[in-house]
């Protein structure tokens, strides 16, 4: 191992949280070898651009800013750039033609051979598939005082035809509960007091327990709440089918496991799941949500909706707005469809813009309307809240309420890693503010 001392590490992040959890993991490698973090590119000597394939918009802005990071590069001779991700994963020969001033490529099932490329110089691009693998070879170290991001299953076998997940991270893979439980051990020494755990289709997981039988994320959630310094459990992202019997019930039953899913259904209308290859029908969301309301009927529900996707017609957008209406999120993700090269979607007829956008925002206005009558009804109650972070104004901390939803409130005192039981005296149209 080469040690590299005062060495700076820039590392940006896309998308979404499995992509801060592999940035923190890539932070992790180079930290033995002499690397420290700067927030400061031009003070870099590594730049990593973690990478999302999800959307054109994102791909094109991770092509804008290998732009400017040009002309840094050109102003210093020791300075390595490097493409990690699903988009390095999905067009690693089309970076190396069409941005050449990037010195290594790097899927996100590989990252861990990072260092040894730097060292080596030998691979410019390496996007094997090397889950298993990967997780022996990481470094873990907490990066937070309170929370923390597990990774606990990664790829996807649903292979919806807009989605290029199962391409960039390839088929399902879920980690040991003995893993999970040891990476949970070194953040605990740490202090944190809640794990989110992660996957892109988080409730297939089936990972082997120490018997080596194959047991589900209901197991794993009931293992982990066995940690006393655990307070707070939550998931993310999940596929209606595979809300089983087993999970509905630690909802019921697990005091840990916060009172909030997200559980992205992308469309109110069968015909256009089904040209989407979801797998499950508009009946199929509504029983799973009434039968978790009905274990837990506080839980604060969230969603993915795609808009625009081809052949969605009026009446197929008004059967979303209708979903909408009917189950009430608490907050929402919504996009204009974007064809991704390579997958079944991208040969279909798009729609006109126009008419995305205009569909685009009605949807969320609706969902903004839902979620601020949803924040509001909480002024004048108490919540307990997390607080994990120091907020942009003087004596402000910021935190998470069982729901999810955040929480600012002013003290002289630090209050990071406090659950208070608080008093909620605002709310903001995405935020709420207390008071003790």
């Amino acid at each position: 191992m080469t040690i590299n001392k005062n060495k700076k590490i820039f590392l940006k992040s896309y998308g979404c949280q499995m992509n801060v959890y592999d940035s923190n993991r890539i932070k992790n490698l180079f930290e033995p070898r002499g690397y420290s973090e700067t927030d400061n590119i031009k003070d870099a000597d590594l730049v990593v651009l973690n990478t999302c394939h999800i959307r054109e918009k994102a791909v094109e802005k991770v092509y804008s800013d290998i732009g400017r990071i040009k002309k840094i590069k050109n102003q210093k001779d020791d300075f390595k750039l490097v493409i990690a991700g699903c988009v390095a994963q999905a067009e690693g020969e089309e970076i190396k033609k069409r941005a050449p001033i990037v010195d290594f490529i790097v899927g996100p099932q590989s990252y861990h051979k990072l260092p040894s490329m730097l060292e080596e110089e030998k691979k410019f691009i390496n996007d094997d598939f090397l889950q298993n693998e990967k997780f022996k070879n990481l470094l873990f170290k907490s990066t937070n005082a309170v929370s923390e991001f597990i990774s606990i299953q990664e790829g996807c076998d649903k292979f919806c035809h807009f989605c290029v997940v199962p391409y960039t991270r390839g088929s399902e893979f879920s980690r040991s509960i003995i893993d999970i439980k040891e990476e949970i051990k070194i953040y605990i020494k740490s202090g944190i007091k809640e794990v989110i755990l992660l996957g892109q289709n988080v409730n297939a997981y089936h990972g082997l327990a120490n018997s080596g039988k194959q047991v589900d994320l209901s197991y794993l959630i009931n293992s982990i709440s066995e940690f006393e310094e655990i307070k707070r459990i939550r998931y993310m992202t999940s596929h209606p089918n595979d809300m089983t019997d087993s999970l509905l019930e630690v909802h019921a039953n697990n005091k840990k496991l916060m009172p909030f899913l997200h559980l992205p259904v992308q469309s109110g209308s069968n015909k256009i799941l089904k040209k989407m290859n979801r797998k499950h029908s508009v009946e199929k969301y509504y029983e799973v949500i009434s039968k978790l309301k009905s274990k837990r009927p506080d839980i604060a529900l969230s969603s993915d909706f795609i808009v625009g996707f081809p052949g969605e017609t009026d009446n197929d957008f008004d059967k979303t707005m209708e979903l909408i209406k009917n189950i009430k999120f608490v907050i929402a993700y919504s996009f204009i469809y974007s064809p991704r090269p390579g997958t079944p979607a991208a040969k279909l007829r798009d729609i006109d813009l126009s008419i995305k956008k205009a569909r685009l925002s009605a949807l969320q206005s609706l969902l903004k309307e839902q979620q601020i009558i949803y924040n509001k009804s909480f002024i004048g109650k108490k919540m307990d809240i997390l607080f994990d972070r120091t907020g942009r104004h003087k004596d402000q901390f910021i935190g998470r309420s069982i729901y999810n939803q955040s929480v600012f409130m002013k003290s002289k005192k630090n209050l990071i890693g406090k659950n208070l039981n608080v008093k909620i005296i605002n709310s903001t149209d995405y935020a709420l503010e207390a008071s003790i």
